[in-house]
């Protein structure tokens, strides 16, 4: 179990709703910045794909500066004009973060089709693992996401995984901590998180967030 995963959580991680995270390690980094009433800026922005609850150019524009290093899909890039254009099996590094870009999509939805090239990353940053895994169903390829410290996932259902699934995805990737998202906007709410919290605390710890 990672040590000191409360005093993490509450330095390290921030959950501005939905999908919405900052992590603040060896850089600042968010991800998918929606609605974040926040005034810290960024080094990194990550964008999972380009639906607007995901992808605020508003947003984007509010958290950035000149050095900050916007990083999306194809379609994020196409619509942004001015980010870093990634896809599925690369890697990067950006100071001393380690970015893994890893497929997310729907197997039996229409919302977020493999082909559209939505995303999740995997941050390495300042010693811990994070894997944020984008909207997307219980796949695959989750078998091979490795040594994840704190593994953010949604659990909403209807355009992505419910807790069920979710906690199927905890069991494929064992990370150490478990934090539910994409609930409490649009669809889903607390329910689906304590549900998420009862079936997967068997397998790792999950913490809740409070809204910032």
């Amino acid at each position: 179990m990672l040590e000191g995963i409360t005093d993490l959580v509450t330095d390290k991680i921030k959950w501005y709703g939905h999908s919405s995270f900052k992590i603040k390690g060896d850089l600042v980094i968010y991800i998918d910045p929606w609605k974040v009433q926040d005034s810290e800026k960024a080094d990194i922005i990550l964008i999972t794909h380009d639906h607007f609850d995901h992808f605020s150019k508003e947003d984007i524009e509010r958290l950035k500066n000149k050095s900050t290093l916007v990083i999306g899909n194809n379609n994020v890039a196409k619509k942004l004009g001015s980010s870093y254009r990634v896809k599925s099996g690369e890697t990067l590094f950006i100071k001393n973060v380690k970015i893994d870009v890893v497929p997310a999509y729907n197997v039996d939805k229409k919302f977020h089709p493999k082909k559209h090239g939505g995303v999740g990353y995997i941050i390495e940053t300042d010693g811990v693992r994070y894997y944020h895994s984008g909207d997307t169903d219980y796949i695959p390829e989750m078998n091979d996401i490795k040594d994840i410290d704190v593994a953010l996932l949604p659990v909403s259902g209807t355009y992505v995984m419910n807790a069920e699934e979710a906690f199927n995805a905890v069991k494929s990737i064992n990370p150490n901590v478990a934090i539910p998202m994409h609930y409490g906007d649009i669809v889903g709410d607390l329910k689906d998180a304590e549900k998420f919290k009862a079936l997967a605390s068997k397998y790792c710890s999950v913490e809740i967030l409070g809204k910032n």
